[in-house]
């Protein structure tokens, strides 16, 4: 599913001409949308990388989201740290902002339409622009770091001030009215949309160039090993990594998004580098709390986190929700091996026992996704994948970074045709 949250060129209908209006009175109301549209980008790009929305003067969005890569964290921290003297320590590690515009709206029972896959499957909760699937618009997401206590730590005046004291408050008030800025209100919500415009630009943040995407449009071919790769990352009785991460165009011909958006319970580790978790009563339970309040108390969602996209994954230093893992080869060993040796992932107990899902309390451990590769897995059992193969998955998960390509090989193609895997019909 391909969605664009574009904050002007949705609002059109502010700018267009009466019922009656000419072909060039029309003409010229969409221009002056899309002349908008860029502005607000404009002010976007701007507000991103602007340090003075927040509370410390020295921290801004591009901090965390560093288009150097790929607006993941820039460094191999656990979570980032943030607040008003940039001390306090965040919760999660941040997601990346690329591919945005694949994420559905958060639903508890998600379809996919006809065009994309089989739509008479439920596919359960899925979807929302957060590791809990707590907000699904741009302009939601941007408004969360400028507020967060460990993040940004500003306040709605505070953001305001800046909005007006900023060199490109013309340009806002240009987009979206000479008014816009007076309200603190208003302006924090001008704010909001003009980063959420810039992230919509599909050039800087889908921009589908990487070497896996010029495989599929016929420009490359995989290496042995990266071939291995993608046949083992799809390979149900192997990594099955492509039953959440999936790796085929849609029915349609949409590029692959390398995530269903599913929420899922991993049983990840606890993270004790985390200062929250010093508290041994406190659980970042996902998508029932403490950041998303709206499943409180609702048990079956508790201990499920959106699964991210792997596209660029390998310009990432940290891993799964709470930054655990720093190395992509542990991730895929711990998916082969959680349940085989549980005492080298999870921590032990006052009398040397492993503490089995530490990081999920007892009560929720049915939620834990038991698919493969954690099927049948066991004490003594032979994982499902060897040294050697995680290490062609790794090679495969390096061709998903972007840059390979100048531009997106998609644009190119005309017709709803698809493309055939590389391991169907080599590329020529």
């Amino acid at each position: 599913m391909r969605r664009h949250l574009c904050v002007l060129l949705l609002t059109a209908s502010q700018f267009a001409a009466p019922a009656r209006a000419s072909a060039a009175e029309l003409a010229s109301s969409y221009a002056r949308a899309r002349e908008r549209t860029a502005q607000l980008r404009e002010a976007g790009r701007a507000i991103f990388s602007d340090p003075m929305f927040s509370a410390s003067g020295r921290q801004s969005c591009a901090s965390c989201h560093d288009p150097a890569h790929r607006y993941n964290p820039p460094n191999a921290r656990d979570v980032q740290t943030g607040g008003p003297a940039l001390r306090d320590q965040g919760l999660r590690a941040p997601p990346t902002l690329t591919y945005l515009d694949r994420v559905p709206p958060y639903d508890n029972h998600h379809y996919d339409s006809e065009d994309e896959a089989d739509n008479s499957i439920d596919n359960g909760p899925t979807g929302g622009l957060t590791w809990d699937g707590r907000v699904d618009t741009g302009a939601q997401q941007a408004a969360i770091p400028l507020t967060s206590k460990f993040e940004m730590a500003n306040t709605i005046a505070g953001v305001a001030a800046a909005a007006r004291k900023a060199p490109h408050a013309p340009t806002l008030r240009a987009a979206l009215g000479s008014n816009v800025l007076d309200d603190d209100k208003h302006a924090f919500a001008a704010v909001a949309r003009a980063l959420a415009a810039f992230e919509e630009d599909d050039a800087e943040f889908s921009p589908y160039t990487s070497k896996y995407d010029a495989v599929l449009t016929g420009r490359a071919t995989l290496s042995a090993q990266e071939q291995r790769g993608l046949a083992l990352f799809e390979d149900a009785r192997k990594g099955n990594c492509a039953q959440c991460h999936l790796s085929r165009r849609g029915l349609d011909g949409t590029p692959p998004a390398f995530s269903d958006y599913g929420l899922i319970a991993l049983a990840v580790p606890r993270n004790a580098n985390i200062a929250r978790n010093r508290d041994p009563a406190f659980f970042d339970l996902g998508a029932c709390g403490p950041e998303r309040e709206d499943k409180a108390n609702q048990d079956e969602y508790c201990g499920l986190f959106r699964t991210p996209t792997l596209r660029n994954v390998a310009l990432r230093s940290a891993f799964f929700h709470n930054g655990k893992f720093h190395d992509l080869r542990e991730v895929i060993e711990f998916y082969v091996t959680r349940d085989i040796t549980p005492e080298r992932w999870y921590a032990k107990d006052a009398n040397g026992r492993t503490v089995l899902y530490d990081d999920l309390p007892a009560p929720y451990h049915a939620n834990i996704n038991r698919d493969p590769p954690f099927a049948g897995q066991k004490p003594g059992a032979r994982p499902a994948l060897s040294k050697s193969e995680i290490d062609d998955i790794v090679a495969f998960m390096h061709t998903l970074s972007d840059g390979y390509l100048k531009d997106s090989p998609y644009r190119a193609e005309r017709g709803p045709a698809v493309s055939a895997l590389p391991h169907e019909q080599p590329a020529r």
